[in-house]
Formats: C-alpha cells, sequence, structure tokens
C-alpha cells in the first residue's frame, strides 16, 4: 500500500526493530520484539489506566484513493494519501501540563540522523515550547535496544547546527551527554514522564 504526503512525495517508513532471539527476549522482560510505538502506547495506558496522565498517539488523517474492494469483508487500500503534514507522535496532558512529543528509532550504531525529522515537526515542538508546553524527543537505539529522552531544547540547538552548515545528525555521544537515558521496566514499559517530572519538577 502506498501512502503519499500532501505534496505528492512518496511517504517512507521509519525502520522498525527485528526480532531477538530467545534469550534477548528472557533478559529483558519478554517483550522485546516490540517496537518503540507499541512501548509506548502501553505506557500511555498505564498512565491513563492509574490517572496519572492523558497522553495518545495522534491519528493521521489519509485520503483513500484506490481500494481494492472484491468484496466487503477482502477490501484492501492499494493507494492513500495524507491529508496533511503531521505534526507530531504524541500529546496530552499530566498535572495541569500540555505535553507533546516525537518518537524515533533508528538501525544507526553511533549516531541519529537528523533526517528522521522534519522542518514542521520543529517549528511545532518550538510553538509548543513557546506557549510553555512541554516538547522533547524520544529515541531508540534499534540495535543496542537503548532509548533515550532528548529535551527540545537540546534537539533545536542540534538541528540549528545543521542548518547552518553542520552535521546532518547526532552523535550517541551527544545524546548520552545531553539526554537522558529511560531504562525498560514493566509498568509502565518506558517511563518518560519520570524523566520529565524529574527535570520540570511536576
Amino acid at each position: 500500500m502506498e501512502f503519499h504526503y500532501p505534496n505528492g512525495r512518496k511517504y517512507m517508513s521509519q525502520p522498525t526493530s527485528t526480532k531477538r532471539n530467545e534469550k534477548e527476549k528472557i533478559i529483558s522482560y519478554g517483550k522485546r520484539g516490540m517496537t518503540l510505538e507499541d512501548d509506548l502506547n502501553e505506557t500511555n495506558l498505564y498512565y491513563l489506566s492509574n490517572g496519572i496522565a492523558v497522553i495518545h498517539k495522534k491519528p493521521t488523517p489519509i485520503q483513500i484513493v484506490q481500494v481494492d474492494y472484491q468484496s466487503r469483508s477482502t477490501a484492501v487500500i492499494k493507494e492513500a494519501y495524507f491529508r496533511q503534514a503531521s505534526t507530531t507522535d504524541y500529546n496530552g496532558v499530566c498535572q495541569g501540563k500540555y505535553i507533546d512529543f516525537e518518537a524515533k528509532e533508528t538501525q544507526s550504531a553511533t549516531s541519529f540522523p537528523l533526517r528522521n525529522f522534519h522542518e514542521h515537526q520543529i517549528k511545532h515542538m518550538e510553538n509548543v515550547v513557546s506557549h510553555k508546553g512541554i516538547a522533547f524527543v524520544i529515541l531508540r537505539f534499534v540495535k543496542t535496544d537503548e532509548v533515550f529522552l532528548v529535551e527540545s531544547k537540546d534537539l533545536f540547538s542540534f538541528w540549528e547546527r545543521m542548518e547552518t552548515g553542520g552535521r546532518k545528525s547526532i552523535t550517541k555521544d551527544e545524546i548520552i551527554s545531553c539526554g537522558h537515558r529511560i531504562e525498560y521496566g514493566l509498568h509502565p514499559r518506558i517511563d518518560y514522564l519520570k524523566v520529565i517530572q524529574h527535570l520540570l519538577l511536576l
């Protein structure tokens, strides 16, 4: 199935994680085949169920243009377009604070390519921060299964560096230095609000 942005450019999905072997699954709570999105959705459900926060993945409106419709039960979407450029993946509220963030994965073991972000996403996060909302990104290195939270101010700095002719990625060492490592847990899976609460004293 093909998806296209509003300008007609074909959408290329971000790489997702591959399945781990049985030994790795045992070490890491038996769920290491999950994608970052799976883990975050499970985390957000935990937050909601326990009255901690209300945060959801934003739906992306699409325009279906071609369907293989032989019968109701076997209909298959063949081609569709995004109706508008997406902003970030998740938003919601925690203790009266607006939360807005993007989640990305990379197969690289040494850096995070800034091409994984779009300019309109950076602008959106800048607007959120200008209205005193909380914006950040959650980054996952698939090969090492490491997850980091990077504050928006640091992402903006790396983005500006790229726009002024600097490197087009964030090195892993830079992410380790400025970011916040999030260890996997059971309930919740990726407790990113623990980091935010510590940073902003929510």
